[in-house]
């Protein structure tokens, strides 16, 4: 019995030893190892695919658009209103100032006591029944 709880001993103290000099190592995943090579060689490709045919990076197409959309937005800009531009923005005023009087009577009749409000509408159910 000794033999064999000293070759126990000494055993356990060897895994333990070697489970502690070696780090834990988490799997590799294939699928993404697989797709950081794969991103790589795939942008190139485009990149030649590009190059060859003649056309323009995506990139530099999308920026030569934005510059031509902000030169005609500076070019209508510099231009006067048109007479429909001025009577659209004329009735948006209105519009806006017509909500607005609705809002602050709204919040001016929230404001008044509630006897005031019911004497009101008494004056207005006696001044239509007449």
């Amino acid at each position: 019995m000794n033999g064999r709880s000293h070759y126990h001993s000494v055993s356990r103290l060897d895994e333990e030893s070697a489970a502690e000099a070696t780090p834990a190592r988490k799997p590799a995943n294939r699928v993404m190892a697989m797709a950081s090579q794969d991103l790589p060689r795939e942008l190139l490709l485009s990149h030649k695919r590009v190059l060859h045919s003649g056309e323009k990076p995506e990139l530099q197409r999308r920026l030569e658009r934005r510059r031509l959309e902000q030169h005609r937005e500076q070019e209508q800009a510099r231009q006067p209103p048109s007479d429909l531009e001025q009577e659209l923005r004329k009735r948006q005023l209105k519009m806006q100032e017509h909500e607005q009087e609705e809002v602050k009577k709204k919040v001016d009749q929230e404001n008044v006591p509630e006897f005031v409000r019911v004497k009101e509408k008494l004056r207005h159910i006696q001044a239509s029944g007449q």
